[in-house]
């Protein structure tokens, strides 16, 4: 096995590509080490075991290479193009061909990253009818997303209130870091509280098939408006990540415009949800699911704050992000 950072280092250099880039650029997330060409994305899974998600073995990482491919061709086919190995031959890395595997990428045509929604929001280019639009995909995507017996109890009370409880557990250790003892106990007391007061209404969403086989990290940076609208890296590590009720996931982009300060965009965006797909009841957990979904990304953010491949640099900027994320979660238990 190649340490992380050599292989970093080796995948860098354009030579190596098939497509013989002029340039590389190199992104990584606490999951993914992400290497784009221009016209390609070579998306390498980081070899950790982070108890929510276990990438610890070169087979285990094959596996969900395989799994991210199939899961996001439902909802950006065009861009999902294969898995590849990446392999040592001597002193030699190469995509494919004749060596020791020692890696797994998901390719990927390259998206125009000047055209997903966070980016064009913040240049005040997303309008009304884009929104809508990205709702009606959505609505379609859950119609003819899978359910069955299996998918629907993951709606049930235990299940969420494990998820919910995930979030207080596991971001104890940044309480006075990026969120403060009073928001986390108030935003604790709010959702024990509202899953006491509406276990009917969890289990009538559950029994009516409301549950399904979801997108599961649907928040701006994941939409593209580009030849047509592309909503790609969902979650592939975890079912029980993606499986849910579609109002959480509708809660989580609209959640996402009012952190781009677009309330009204939010609400276009669940109100055309809700037209499309007839699903009123959503209403009465949106901002709990917001709630949820607010403190999810204040977590994920917050565990970059570990993550010793990032710089001071951008955890000082990855620490603002996620105060403001916990920020917005207790301003749901208002609502």
């Amino acid at each position: 096995m190649i340490e992380t950072a050599k292989l970093v280092e080796m995948l860098r250099n354009p030579e190596i590509y098939p497509d013989n880039p002029s340039r590389m650029d190199f992104v990584q997330t606490q999951m993914s080490l992400i290497f784009l060409t221009g016209n390609y994305v070579y998306k390498v899974k980081k070899p950790v075991d982070l108890g929510f998600l276990d990438y610890s073995t070169l087979e285990k990482r094959r596996g969900f290479c395989y799994q991210e491919l199939r899961l996001n061709q439902r909802l950006c086919p065009g861009a999902y193009l294969d898995v590849v190995p990446i392999v040592v031959n001597g002193d030699n890395i190469a995509i494919g061909g004749e060596g020791e595997i020692v890696e797994y990428a998901v390719k990927m045509h390259q998206l125009p990253r000047d055209r997903t929604m966070d980016v064009l929001i913040r240049g005040g280019q997303v309008t009304e009818d884009m929104v809508q639009q990205a709702a009606q995909k959505v609505a379609e995507f859950h119609r003819n997303a899978e359910t069955n017996e299996e998918i629907s109890n993951y709606g049930g009370l235990d299940t969420i209130s494990t998820n919910t409880g995930e979030n207080f557990s596991q971001t104890e250790k940044y309480i006075g870091l990026s969120i403060t003892a009073e928001q986390h106990q108030g935003i604790k007391a709010y959702t024990e509280d509202f899953i006491e007061r509406n276990t009917k209404l969890f289990d009538k969403r559950r029994i009516e098939g409301r549950i399904r086989d979801c997108h599961g990290d649907l928040h701006a940076a994941h939409v593209c408006f580009a030849d047509e609208i592309c909503i790609f890296d969902c979650i592939e590590f975890n079912d029980r990540f993606r499986y849910g009720d579609v109002a959480s996931e509708v809660a989580f982009l609209s959640m996402d415009l009012d952190r781009y300060r677009r309330p009204d965009l939010s609400k276009v965006f669940y109100d055309a949800y809700v037209e499309a797909s007839g699903d009123k009841e959503l209403m009465q957990l949106l901002s709990f699911y917001k709630c949820y979904r607010a403190c999810v990304r204040g977590k994920v953010e917050s565990f970059k704050l570990d993550d010793p491949l990032i710089s001071q640099g951008e955890k000082d900027a990855i620490l603002l992000v996620a105060k403001r994320y916990f920020e917005l979660a207790e301003s749901y238990t208002f609502s």
